[in-house]
């Protein structure tokens, strides 16, 4: 079945979630933090990991999967902007409002690209991110649309000015899962198979937790609040159990482009990374 092309710029029904300090503690365990980030799992001083909020919003991505009518065999998160309007609270319930926004086609072979954007509102009326997600059809290409134009991330030639490592758990994403993103992909070894996949691969919003904690402690040490933008692209899949590091470039004054590689192989995992952020 062709994508459903009548559903750009239409609104998607509003996705609404309640949460408390567990579900943002739960994050943080599924990220990868633990005793070395006691303040994002912690919940008397708790800060909160400022990628919890796409985490919080996988509804939406799904929502939108589905009014794109999307294969959900081929589907992956492509790419991921957040843009960070105020400070995550504890607890309260947030509201997803957005549509979908753009459809690219990369070809008949390569597949399509379908664009959502949402604002995401508190409880307490504060507008606190706003999101643009690339979801990747890899099944739907060929419908004689415009292919996405190029924007490429230059970055620095020479070494990273930060390197941090991190050792995902070969049952990672069991644990992440429970944030919300339920995708068989990640936990049936069936449909994994199915999918092209050798067994079941790494959440790549599991992937952009880690690089998101490299960020806040490379750039701005225990002020998440800091972090005013953070995009990339999920580049290729990471099987969990797999260490890997996040390659961090400071370019001016609060600006820094980044990237995540397989330990192993060296391949670039999560790409054309970048970071907006209040010096402290």
């Amino acid at each position: 079945m062709p994508l459903n092309l009548d559903a750009l710029n239409k609104n998607i029904e509003p996705v609404t979630k309640d949460y408390n300090w567990k579900d943002a503690v739960l994050y943080a365990l599924g990220v990868g933090a633990g005793f070395d980030d006691l303040d994002y799992c912690y919940e008397k001083h708790l800060k909160i990991i400022p990628s919890f909020s796409a985490a919080m919003i996988i509804d939406f991505f799904f929502h939108a999967a589905l009014k794109a009518e999307i294969n959900l065999a081929g589907l992956l998160h492509g790419e991921q902007k957040l843009i960070f309007h105020a400070p995550i609270p504890a607890e309260g319930r947030l509201t997803t409002k957005g549509c979908i926004s753009n459809y690219y086609d990369k070809g008949k072979d390569k597949g399509a690209l379908v664009i959502a954007e949402s604002d995401t509102f508190h409880s307490n009326g504060q507008k606190l991110f706003t999101s643009i997600m690339t979801l990747f059809a890899r099944l739907d290409g060929g419908f004689g649309g415009e292919n996405a134009p190029k924007q490429e991330v230059v970055f620095p030639d020479k070494e990273p000015d930060f390197i941090s490592q991190a050792f995902p758990s070969p049952d990672q994403p069991l644990l992440y899962r429970l944030s919300g993103d339920l995708f068989d992909l990640h936990v049936d070894p069936g449909f994994a198979e199915k999918a092209g996949f050798e067994m079941p691969i790494m959440h790549g919003l599991c992937t952009h937790g880690y690089a998101c904690r490299a960020l806040v402690k490379n750039l701005i040490p225990g002020r998440p609040e800091k972090l005013k933008q953070m995009s990339c692209r999920f580049s290729k899949p990471l099987y969990p159990g797999i260490p890997i590091k996040t390659l961090i470039w400071i370019t001016a004054p609060g600006k820094a482009v980044w990237r995540t590689i397989n330990s192993q192989t060296q391949d670039i995992v999560i790409d054309q990374g970048t970071a907006e952020y209040e010096p402290v």
